[in-house]
């Protein structure tokens, strides 16, 4: 497999390494990578920066905005 970015083959290794090396300070729960890590930090912050724009809920990521936004566009 090829990468684009040098971080994109340590990311790649990583997953098959099995190494978690960024931890959560709240909570000591390690992840991967480092986008996984600010994704669940949102868990102790609350902070849920993607918002529907049909109706007011919003989400920690946007992955769940776009399952959300299917009830509201079919």
């Amino acid at each position: 497999k090829s990468y684009r970015y040098r971080s994109g083959l340590i990311q790649h290794q990583l997953h098959h390494a099995g190494e978690l090396p960024h931890k959560c300070g709240e909570c000591r729960k390690s992840f991967r990578c480092i986008s996984e890590l600010v994704q669940h930090q949102r868990v102790h912050t609350g902070e849920r920066p993607f918002e529907c724009g049909w109706c007011e809920r919003s989400f920690r990521c946007s992955s769940t905005l776009i399952q959300h936004q299917v009830i509201h566009t079919g």
